[in-house]
């Protein structure tokens, strides 16, 4: 059943057309990645799907009583809000309820009350209605939530106004899953997000059974969660049932055969024109006329037909990002050498150490890339080695005859007050304007576009400049922070392309598991306590690995289950008198299990009554105290079956 239903969409801003005959149907449990390049009009069709934006004309139809949910690129909270708050608002039909039973339980607390009866009947239907919305497990989604996104207990009381931006788009994404609508829009919600986060966002996504439409450039995040593609290009929306990788192969067969089509058409058109030609004026001028005629009705529709893929004009390439990094100087074998080294910042004279290992190595050729959580330490590295901070012990060494070139994950090296022409010559004046706007071009600024302040420019074009600083700059050592953030996938896949033809070495940070198993080919791994682990490999090699080490484990603990069984089929095989100090060691258990189970009864009441009291503080105390408790009991029930089979052997 269709809960979407788009007909003819078409998006107009003043006199710029986003795009046109859009149309589409959306199926209940659809997961579809939303791709094109930046600027196609995907977020603005977003928009639309959500009802904050309208179409030009078209229609769009949604099923009555959807629930739609859309996340925004930027998140807004109120100044006093924190995720605690915002949590408990995602949940206003479970609050209403609560508030009800809690105005009920005052009826309820006096037995002579005439309305006690009806309070009672009211109070277990709003009791079935909250169990089955999830009420009872509210508390458990909101720490799964924060937790999976990386929220430790403390932020939960924050103010989110004093969040960074990172943190702000996090919650804004946590608040919308916990919304649990029919339809979720995400567009860009893996912007922020760490190792950790994303692989738990993509097993949440895969598992929740409502419609996700996401737009997103991580390639491997579409991949593990969508089972459908839309691509906006040309001003057109072209549907592909498949995930992203799939619909890479399909679209690639679907432009060959468009293009087989073309040329077999322009064989005929030229043959067509060619008869009008010859036989216009003479015998057969009538038939010739008849032939414009139906030719030119043939070329509109034609267009009509395919779109994007004229029969005049032939298929539209769109340009593409074109660069090189070259270097004609050989570095040594040990590009940079780390000893001992601590890495972090200080601040108001309180030192945090983020890093510290032994001795690192990164070799003439390698490509490695830096992985670990977000605030690790990962561009502090970076930024230490290229002297903007200072170690806070050990030392580190750069190798002979390197020269360095660094891409900042902020842009922090351009100059935001320049336009993007005075940028590049600021460092290369001896280009010269002409050779300047010709080199801009390869990174897709044409005509005026040259002459956009930095300052105004989107995420996406303020990388695009830094890369042109990097290949003007040089360097036989590239120490790339976050070169993929703001780029669509098109400029990355671009970038891929650059960096496997570099003739350096290169260490760069990513979160982007796409570009670093195409890019890298060893692995520093930051672990928990500061320290870096090498891997020699890229990101599926470690992934596999990773998977392997859990089947291990998992044979493991099956073998030493069956292992166990087989001792106690021996044992009851041969069995040895039971001592009467075990007897009652069970019958003392017995009376302890018994004990525990009325006390983890009256934990479940407390809950409960907290819950509905919205105490999030009482809950917490309760819950350790049930976790402790269900410890215990398993531990004692452990014990009471060792015993059991003992006494009954």
């Amino acid at each position: 059943m269709s809960v979407l239903i788009a007909n003819n969409l078409g998006k107009w801003f003043g006199a710029e057309q986003i795009f046109e005959a859009v149309s589409f149907q959306v199926a209940r449990g659809d997961k579809i990645a939303l791709v094109g390049v930046n600027g196609a009009g995907k977020s603005t069709l977003m928009k639309i799907i959500a009802g904050i934006d309208s179409s030009s004309e078209g229609s769009l139809h949604r099923s009555r009583g959807l629930r739609v949910t859309y996340q925004a690129q930027e998140a807004t909270f109120a100044a006093d809000s924190t995720l605690e708050r915002e949590a408990h608002a995602a949940f206003a039909a479970l609050s209403n309820i609560e508030d009800e039973m809690r105005q009920l339980e005052v009826t309820i607390a006096n037995p002579d009350d005439p309305q006690w009866e009806q309070a009672m009947e009211r109070y277990g239907e709003l009791q079935h209605r909250y169990e089955h919305a999830g009420g009872y497990e509210k508390e458990h989604r909101i720490t799964r939530t924060f937790q999976g996104l990386g929220f430790t207990d403390a932020q939960w009381t924050q103010p989110i106004a004093q969040f960074s931006g990172g943190q702000r788009t996090r919650a804004a994404l946590a608040v919308a899953l916990l919304g649990d609508p029919d339809i979720l829009l995400l567009d860009e919600p893996t912007n922020h997000l760490d190792m950790a986060a994303l692989e738990w966002l993509e097993d949440f996504l895969r598992d929740w059974e409502g419609t996700l439409i996401v737009i997103s450039h991580d390639r491997y995040f579409l991949d593990r969660v969508s089972n459908r593609t839309w691509e906006m290009e040309w001003g057109r929306l072209q549907d592909y049932a498949a995930p992203y990788s799939k619909y890479q192969t399909i679209k690639a067969e679907r432009m060959e055969r468009l293009a087989k089509e073309f040329e077999a058409q322009q064989q005929m058109i030229a043959k067509t024109e060619e008869f009008i030609r010859r036989f216009k004026a003479g015998v057969r001028a009538r038939e010739a006329k008849g032939r414009e005629r139906r030719l030119n009705r043939f070329k509109e529709g034609w267009n009509s037909i395919h779109g994007h893929v004229k029969a005049i004009e032939g298929p539209q390439r769109r340009k593409e990002l074109k660069f090189a990094l070259q270097t004609n100087l050989r570095s040594g074998d040990v590009v940079l050498a780390l000893d001992q080294l601590g890495v972090g910042y200080t601040n108001n004279g309180q030192t945090t150490t983020l890093l510290q290992f032994d001795e690192l190595y990164v070799m003439r050729g390698e490509r490695v890339a830096l992985l670990g959580p977000n605030g690790s330490g990962k561009s502090t590295l970076l930024k230490t080695v290229v002297d903007q901070l200072k170690p806070l012990a050990g030392s580190f060494e750069v190798g002979a005859n390197v020269q360095l070139g660094y891409y900042a994950q902020g842009h922090e090296g351009l100059d935001f007050n320049n336009t993007i022409l005075d940028e590049v010559l600021r460092h290369n004046p001896q280009m010269g304007e002409t050779r300047a706007r010709t080199m801009l071009g390869n990174f897709l600024f044409t005509s005026d576009d040259v002459f956009k302040q930095i300052r105004d420019l989107s995420g996406g074009e303020r990388s695009r400049v830094a890369l042109s600083q990097l290949m003007l700059n040089g360097g036989n050592f590239l120490m790339l922070d976050e070169p993929t953030n703001h780029l669509d996938i098109q400029a990355r896949e671009a970038l891929e392309g650059v960096l496997n033809d570099f003739n350096g070495t290169l260490l760069f940070v990513s979160h982007d598991r796409y570009f670093i198993d195409a890019v890298a080919d060893t692995l520093w791994l930051v672990n928990d306590d500061g320290s870096i682990t090498r891997f020699p490999g890229n990101y599926s090699a470690l992934a596999a690995q990773r998977e392997n080490e859990r089947r291990a484990a998992e044979a493991a603990a099956i073998e030493a289950k069956r292992a166990a069984e087989r001792q106690t089929k021996a044992n009851k095989a041969n069995p040895t008198p039971v001592p009467a100090s075990a007897k009652r060691q069970l019958q003392n258990l017995e009376r302890e299990i018994a004990s525990l189970e009325q006390r983890k009864a009256a934990l479940d009441a407390e809950i409960m009554q907290a819950s509905i009291k919205q105490d999030s503080r009482k809950i917490g105390e309760l819950g350790t105290q049930y976790a402790a408790l269900e410890n215990q009991l398993s531990d004692y029930y452990t014990r009471w079956e060792q015993l059991a089979e003992e006494v009954g052997a």
